[in-house]
């Protein structure tokens, strides 16, 4: 007889990006699909140099099973760090650690939502979140954006309306819009929260990755100007886009009922997060290495994003659309289909893997409405001379 299984996977399907890959195995393809960073800018000698040191300094906490909200070590190091960014009084009590920010969202699905309840999503948004929150039964509601992340007075709109259990976003350098949510809209995000006393779920992996100036204060940071926001937020941060994602280090911070929540369905899925890779990136931290690693990052993306940009406006020409990115990884555009030239992103994609370059369609991003000529394109992993000749290549497939 055929396996029976689980009602809820009815309602997802295996990631788009995840079988993409499977097409990327043709020799001399250039790769504008991933969406991680360029293992090139590992800094090999000071994680090696990490896990010595937690190795010859505790080796026992760093091998043994550990606590479920987190190696206290680690907690105390991500504490001062988002700490030195604004979040004030950022106790190590008001986070746990989690295996990348992914279980931080997994955690968030199965503490909140109830098969049926809202939530309310940007449009586009994080594909791995909209298969997370469909997996527990969510339905999404999609709030649109603009070059400068969400709407904020159609977010109102859509909380009025629908009352959904908690709102996602993304505001630094989203994935995949790479928008840049100001501060009057991340201020007005708060109060929203506060005026509907609706949760809102901050994510944010790549606000370290800036390109000139630094991006306003995060939601997180920005909580202590707008009272009672901060019992509303839960904020969601990650080492895997500036360190490593094979650590698999990112943290949740919550309110505290959240929070002993959260922990409690952590004890169900892995115990706790690996204790050497926590204790490695403790030791990683108290060494002072993240500014430089950060640092030559930040220069080496900026400079391939420019690349990228430049390239497009010269290849792709009235084309294409799309905003100049000021951090993160990502150039979201869109085909205008100016000259008669192919305006869909799925068509487009096929083409562009025939001339030997990838990148991601657009509409797995959205959870309603899709936008069937957009697209995602990576600059992290190529260099500047192979961003260019994929540029070129897509030029070809238009």
């Amino acid at each position: 007889m055929p396996l029976q299984f689980a009602d809820r996977l009815n309602n997802v399907e295996t990631s788009a990006i995840r079988e993409l890959f499977k097409l990327l195995g043709k020799p001399g393809i250039i790769s504008f699909a991933g969406g991680f960073p360029d293992s090139a800018m590992f800094d090999v000698d000071g994680i090696r140099a990490a896990s010595n040191a937690a190795l010859d300094q505790e080796p026992g906490a760093a091998l043994q099973y550990g606590a479920t909200e987190g190696y206290q070590p680690l907690r105390e190091q991500i504490s001062a760090f988002m700490t030195s960014k604004g979040a004030a009084a950022l106790a190590p009590e008001n986070l746990i650690v989690t295996t990348g920010s992914q279980q931080a969202l997994d955690l968030l699905g199965k503490t909140l939502i109830s098969p049926g309840d809202k939530v309310i999503v940007e449009g586009p948004t994080f594909l791995a979140t909209i298969q997370c929150f469909r997996l527990y039964g969510a339905e999404l509601i999609s709030a649109p954006i603009d070059a400068d992340g969400v709407q904020t007075d159609v977010l109102e709109q859509l909380i009025a309306e629908h009352k959904p259990k908690f709102v996602y976003l993304i505001p630094t350098f989203g994935n995949p819009s790479g928008a840049l949510l100001p501060l009057d809209r991340r201020k007005k995000v708060l109060e929203l929260a506060v005026k509907y006393n609706t949760l809102v779920v901050e994510d944010d992996p790549y606000g370290d990755l800036y390109f000139g100036e630094a991006p306003p204060p995060s939601l997180l940071a920005l909580s202590a100007q707008v009272p009672g926001s901060r019992d509303l937020l839960a904020h969601c941060g990650s080492l895997s886009k500036v360190l490593s994602p094979g650590l698999r280090v990112g943290w949740l911070v919550a309110p505290p009922e959240l929070l002993a929540k959260a922990t409690m369905c952590k004890q169900f899925s892995d115990a706790a997060t690996s204790t050497f890779a926590q204790a490695t990136a403790a030791q990683y931290l108290k060494a002072g290495r993240l500014p430089g690693t950060l640092t030559r990052m930040r220069a080496v993306y900026a400079e391939r994003a420019q690349a990228m940009g430049d390239a497009l406006r010269k290849d792709l020409g009235q084309a294409i659309a799309f905003v100049q990115p000021q951090g993160g990884l990502f150039v979201w555009a869109r085909l205008t289909g100016a000259g008669g030239k192919v305006a869909d992103g799925n068509a487009f994609a096929k083409r562009a893997i025939e001339k030997g370059v990838a990148f991601v369609p657009g509409t797995p991003f959205f959870c309603a409405q899709p936008d069937s000529a957009t697209l995602r394109l990576s600059f992290a992993t190529a260099d500047v001379e192979k961003i260019r000749e994929g540029v070129a290549r897509l030029a070809q497939a238009l």
